[in-house]
């Protein structure tokens, strides 16, 4: 559920050892990285900047972030800024770049402050941690910094990352800089879109020095990634041209969110939709395009089966899980098949054995559960959890959550951009589950199935928001016809895979 966005819709995602390979590789060039990285900080800076009497404040840190905030400093004081500028490290420990910044600063007549002069400014730019922190957490003079940063009241300018933030998971170490734009270098963080990392990043602005990136394992998930799939429909089709999904749940008192997955099947383009629900009595007067029926008939009607949405965990529902792992039939399970596969371990192997597709959509209590862990070790490093997850059942995984991260067995990951907390309600799980599903019985392969379906779904609820209905109060149900709307403009306006001149 990221609400931060990178300015450019499809980028590569670099963890720390990937970044650090490059720039030992790539580093050497002219000019440095430093001062590229400077520059480009500086241009934005100048942007974020108004009329205001009041001067910039640069709050500079111990390592090769605080070289960057230097380099900033100077070049805002070449425009004609005073910057006022606060170191917080020691000169004699500073890396050889960020002395030598450090040095060109003092040399063109900047002073330095040790603490932060109470009165008004321009714009705040964070330079102290960056990515150089590492996970240790923030005390002492140094949080007390970062706190005082955040009880500005104007723009704040985190360099690469705000300080605090742990570039791999997200996590807020201890304290974290709440910045209101965020220029990131070489490439996106994984922290920058995860977890803790939207509330903290504000917008996102990628720089990339100049320094090629090669194919990287994890990106952000586009239009353009699945974009060989979306094609109009032929005028001669019929509904058996578009598949039959299955949806298993719907247990006494959670038949809703059968149906809920049902409906998005049925908007999101499948030719049939068949409901079974363990509730003998269902119905839904609303959509009566579903077909309501036992269960057991619904193995023999689909062509790719959804179980999970209201199943409950009841012997009835086991026997389901246990049936459905074993069909030819793609498969995604969620919800209360997750918790069942977590509490009976053979059917985890079973489900890695499976040839046929298999995506996983739990959120993080359903993947702790998986894991043989807690919530708390899940959102500490998201990305892990969801390639274990990934690699242990053989399956295309979806950890949802702020900044959802799909993972595949081969290693390769994606985080989401899309959506906004009016998903954090109940049913809109099951509604995810109906577009992934629908997508699978149209003949799309697991991976742009799932990384449609995610993107998809957070960008319903944008729309959702755009109108004025959420994200406060936002209803699982309210995703569908927004979702249908944007899936039918997607096929409309990308370009065609194939071009003739």
């Amino acid at each position: 559920m990221s609400q931060a966005r990178p300015t450019h819709p499809a980028q590569p995602i670099l963890r720390l050892a990937a970044l650090r390979e490059i720039e030992q590789r790539q580093g050497k060039v002219s000019p440095p990285l430093m001062e590229r990285a400077g520059a480009a900080a500086c241009n934005l800076a100048l942007s974020l900047l108004t009329d205001s009497p009041h001067p910039p404040l640069i709050v500079a840190g111990p390592g090769n972030n605080g070289g960057d905030a230097l380099m900033v400093a100077r070049l805002l004081k070449q425009r004609g800024l005073l910057p006022v500028v606060v170191f917080a490290g020691t000169v004699d420990k500073l890396p050889a770049d960020a002395r030598a910044a450090y040095d060109a600063w003092i040399s063109a007549g900047g002073g330095l402050l040790s603490e932060i002069p109470q009165q008004k400014y321009s714009l705040a730019i964070d330079g102290l941690f960056g990515i150089g922190l590492g996970d240790r957490p923030l005390s002492g003079h140094h949080a007390a910094l970062v706190e005082q940063l955040n009880a500005l009241a104007c723009p704040l300018l985190a360099l690469d990352i705000p300080s605090g933030l742990d570039s791999e998971t997200g996590r807020v170490l201890g304290i974290a800089v709440r910045a209101t734009h965020t220029a990131t270098f070489i490439a996106l963080k994984p922290g920058l879109l995860t977890l803790d990392g939207p509330d903290h990043c504000g917008e996102i602005s990628v720089h990339t020095l100049d320094l090629k990136i090669d194919a990287a394992a994890g990106n952000t998930i586009h239009p353009s990634q699945f974009a060989a799939q979306l094609s109009p429909r032929l005028n001669n089709s019929h509904k058996g041209s578009y598949g039959s999904v299955g949806i298993l749940g719907g247990a006494p008192g959670m038949v809703g969110a059968a149906l809920l997955a049902g409906r998005a099947a049925l908007k999101l383009g499948a030719g049939r939709v068949y409901v079974g629900t363990l509730e003998p009595f269902a119905l839904d007067p609303l959509q009566p395009e579903l077909m309501l029926r036992a269960p057991a008939e619904v193995f023999s009607l689909a062509t790719c089966l959804a179980i999970g949405p209201g199943l409950g965990e009841s012997a009835a529902a086991l026997s389901l899980l246990r049936q459905a792992i074993d069909t030819d039939q793609p498969l995604l399970l969620d919800a209360d098949a997750l918790n069942l596969l977590a509490a009976h371990p053979v059917l985890i192997r079973n489900l890695a054995r499976r040839t046929t597709p298999t995506l996983l959509t739990p959120h993080p209590a359903e993947a702790a559960r998986l894991l043989g862990s807690d919530t708390a070790a899940v959102q500490a490093d998201r990305l892990a959890a969801a390639l274990t997850l990934a690699q242990r059942c053989n399956a295309a995984t979806l950890l949802k959550g702020c900044g959802s991260i799909v993972a595949f067995s081969d290693g390769r990951w994606f985080i989401n951009t899309t959506g906004n907390p009016g998903l954090a309600s109940a049913g809109s799980g099951d509604v995810l589950s109906g577009l992934a599903v629908a997508l699978l019985a149209q003949g799309w392969p697991a991976e742009p199935a799932l990384l449609a379906a995610v993107h998809l779904h957070g960008a319903a609820a944008d729309t959702c928001v755009a109108n004025g209905s959420g994200p406060t109060g936002m209803c699982a149900g309210d995703l569908i016809d927004p979702a249908r709307k944007i899936f039918n403009h997607w096929i409309a306006t990308l370009p065609s895979p194939i071009s003739v001149e």
